[in-house]
């Protein structure tokens, strides 16, 4: 199966099938700039735990911190609830994870917003996910303000989460 078959068969978007163009599987995991489709794809596949892809996306995250204005203390307790849960992935952490990211979620319009229409799939599957993918959402927001953010964020999550395709760990 070619790159562009397997994400045909994960329903990837046509940007990432058109970016994906005839790179081989390592090349896509390790030129990706996009920690954002890094984290879709791995979440994806089983080669990546769950917990394994809720920490990569919370330390993604807690770069974002520095933006939080002083005194705003729901996304830190987000990104600390589903670590939390990450490790250890009991029913009261699941709840806290969940009421954390509720919280923030609730704190503005555009974050209730994205809560509404961005956690499907695989992110869904628990308060804790949730609370993870939105901070790793946040962290590309702020990655917008500086091009070097997104090879950073990527750095990170190579180095937490091994190849999708393979379970082998970028170079």
């Amino acid at each position: 199966m070619t790159l562009r078959e397997h994400l045909a068969s994960l329903h990837a978007f046509p940007e990432a099938h058109k970016w994906a163009g005839d790179r081989t599987a390592r090349q896509a995991w390790e030129e990706c700039e996009r920690a954002d489709w890094l984290l879709w794809w791995a979440a994806r596949t089983p080669v990546n735990s769950h917990s394994e892809i809720v920490l990569a996306a919370c330390d993604c995250a807690r770069r974002a911190l520095r933006f939080v204005p002083a005194g705003e203390d729901r996304p830190r307790l987000a990104i600390e609830a589903a670590q939390r849960w990450a490790n250890d992935p009991t029913g009261e952490n699941l709840r806290a994870s969940g009421a954390a990211w509720a919280a923030w979620a609730a704190s503005g319009a555009s974050g209730a917003a994205w809560a509404a229409s961005g956690a499907s799939g695989a992110w869904a599957a628990s308060g804790a996910s949730g609370a993870a993918a939105w901070a790793a959402e946040a962290a590309a927001w702020a990655a917008e303000a500086a091009a070097w953010e997104h090879i950073e964020l990527c750095r990170i999550v190579r180095q937490r989460l091994v190849l999708p395709w393979s379970g082998e760990r970028a170079k």
